[in-house]
């Protein structure tokens, strides 16, 4: 049975003034980049089998055809919901699934998710009181689940302030234009610009993507 679809709250940091100030004062690249953004703040929709699959989805593909692909995923179910329902996701077909433009290994990850969730084999009402390392390990068990989906999750859905996503290629990008003039950037490099953003590293990571591009991804 599809359960029905349920209103999704926005929510966003209570830190987030705080964090815009401390980055402010700690970092000048910061303290021009913050005001160009006015009001516009990290946004979380507070499902996290969504979010999930919303990353699984847009997984090596421009964030246009995500939005396109996850269009079409979402019309499948008898009703497309705001809140994807794990017990709905299990009960399609994989060529139908297919056929609305996932990959054969994005269908088996979603359904691995799908399962994960519908089993009670992750534990989302701990994550609030879990530390980010311990969130991550649950989550790098799931198919199609790595170390950056992990991060991911750990900014647009837990809104933890403190994360550093090392393997994301837009902020190494962004570290390169706003700190080293477009010069290539190590990893090493990256952590020390990071060490001025603690412990607000989400927050400066989130303006430096908004750098490269002004509208701001959503999971």
């Amino acid at each position: 049975m599809v359960r029905s679809p349920a209103v999704v709250a926005i929510v966003t940091p209570n830190y987030w003034d705080d964090a815009c100030k401390h980055l402010s004062r700690r970092d000048r690249v910061m303290k021009k980049l913050i005001p160009q953004f006015g009001e516009a703040r990290l946004q979380s929709r507070g499902d996290a089998f969504t979010t999930l699959a919303r990353s699984i989805v847009g997984q090596q593909i421009s964030v246009k055809a995500a939005q396109a692909v996850w269009d079409r995923f979402a019309a499948l179910l008898p009703t497309p919901p705001t809140r994807l329902a794990p017990d709905a996701v299990l009960a399609l077909e994989p060529p139908a699934m297919r056929a609305a433009g996932l990959s054969v290994r994005k269908v088996e990850y979603l359904r691995d998710l799908a399962a994960h969730f519908d089993t009670g084999q992750v534990h989302v009402p701990q994550w609030q009181q879990m530390e980010d390392e311990a969130i991550i390990e649950e989550l790098v068990a799931i198919r199609g689940i790595g170390r950056w989906t992990a991060e991911m999750f750990l900014i647009f859905h837990l809104m933890r302030p403190n994360v550093m996503p090392l393997d994301d290629l837009g902020l190494i990008k962004g570290i390169s234009i706003n700190y080293f003039s477009g010069e290539p950037v190590t990893r090493a490099e990256a952590r020390e610009v990071g060490e001025a953003w603690a412990p607000f590293r989400s927050v400066a990571t989130w303006y430096v993507w908004r750098s490269l591009d002004p509208l701001p991804v959503e999971y």
